[in-house]
This record gives C-alpha cells, sequence and structure tokens, in this order.
C-alpha cells in the first residue's frame, strides 16, 4: 500500500517581511467611485442591464445620423410599439438617449459621449 505524503504550507511565509496582513492591504492606485456617484452610475448602468435595450441603444447607434423613428425600432426587436418606447424612455432618462417629435412619431438619437461615462469606470488612469 503506497501512502500519500502530505504537506502543511499554511506555515509558510512568502517573504521574509512580508504577512499576509501585508498581502491583503495594498494601497489604492487612485480615487475609488464616491458613493453618490456609484448611485447615479448604477441607476445608468440599470438602463443598459437589458438586452433589448442594449439592441435598441445598438440600432441607433448604427442608424443613419446615430438616430431613428420609434416606428422603425418595432420589427428588428420583436416587441410592440408601446413597449419599444417604454424602453427608450428608460434609455433617455438614464442620459443615453435624446427624443425629438416629429409629427405622430418620436425619434431617438445617440447622446454624443454618452457611453463614455461607463466606459471611464473600467479604465485605468
Amino acid at each position: 500500500m503506497n501512502l500519500l505524503e502530505v504537506t502543511d504550507i499554511s506555515a509558510r511565509a512568502t517573504g521574509p517581511a512580508e504577512t499576509s496582513a501585508d498581502a491583503c492591504c495594498a494601497p489604492l492606485v487612485r480615487e475609488p467611485l464616491p458613493a453618490d456617484e456609484a448611485e447615479t452610475l448604477a441607476h445608468t448602468m440599470k438602463a443598459l442591464a437589458d438586452p433589448t435595450r442594449l439592441r435598441l441603444l445598438s440600432i441607433v447607434a448604427a442608424s443613419d445620423g446615430r438616430e431613428a423613428c420609434v416606428c422603425d425600432l418595432i420589427e428588428p426587436v420583436g416587441l410592440s410599439q408601446p413597449t419599444v418606447s417604454h424602453h427608450l424612455k428608460i434609455l433617455a432618462e438614464a442620459g443615453f438617449l435624446s427624443r425629438t417629435k416629429r409629427g405622430t412619431w418620436a425619434y431617438y438619437a445617440l447622446v454624443p459621449g454618452a457611453l463614455d461615462r461607463v466606459a471611464t469606470l473600467f479604465t485605468a488612469v
């Protein structure tokens, strides 16, 4: 019968002056997100956290002039006009789209730089 040799590695230190407390307390390399900005950003990201809204935003961004009529957005997502309008309203309230009314239809345009504020959170300074 072969026995396995067991070695206790919990007592090993990674270096003479380094302890486990030193390893977990690394200093911050940039300023963290303040609480009020985190709340605002969470609201913004919730608007993006829906597959339909991401698709709508993508369609508007890919449209000529980065603008689309709500009537042109119904078929691509396969939802009713009121449901599409609801999703577009959420994106507009979050600051990603602007809305203009022309006749009976609403047109939505991508707000320049709207996605930049989300992207800057994830880029190193």
